[in-house]
């Protein structure tokens, strides 16, 4: 079989931060990678699951709703997909993960989609710790262009 493109992209260079991972016709893929690759440091399930809610929640409540596909989680728990037809910009897109990481730092109140009915593992939410990695993201993405978005640019 094929190797996957994202697992061509070299995890040992990989840092944070947002990068476009692959743009299949009018759907781009985002990589935003919260945590560096294989460095004993990733986000728990808990962390990753309110990040989810919140960010789903947000993206899909901006200008931009209608072309948000989907927001979803790694399985290696260093970051999220993030989905959009290229209506949206990549600037566009950075603003809206970087408003995402503001909402996310500032949110209080009941996790959105939380309950027994709405979730599906609704007891496993983590509002601090998907606080705190949002707070190191607004850090690393604060100065993040367009032109970092590419792999390229790092390696």
């Amino acid at each position: 079989m094929e190797k996957i493109a994202s697992f061509t992209v070299d995890h040992n260079k990989l840092q944070k931060g947002m990068y476009i991972s692959r743009i299949d016709g009018d759907v781009v893929t985002y990589d935003i990678r919260m945590k560096i690759p294989n460095n004993n440091d990733f986000l728990s399930t808990g962390q990753m699951h309110t990040f989810e809610h919140l960010f789903a929640t947000y993206a899909r409540n901006t200008e931009f709703k209608d072309n948000i596909i989907y927001v979803g989680p790694m399985g290696c728990r260093t970051g999220f997909y993030f989905l959009v037809r290229d209506k949206v910009s990549h600037q566009q897109a950075l603003d809206i993960v970087k408003q995402t990481l503001e909402f996310v730092k500032t949110f209080e109140g009941k996790i959105p989609g939380s309950t027994k009915i709405e979730c599906g593992n609704y007891l496993d939410h983590d509002l601090q710790g998907a606080k705190k990695v949002s707070i190191d993201m607004i850090d690393v993405l604060k100065d993040w262009t367009v032109e970092k978005m590419n792999y390229e640019y790092h390696f």
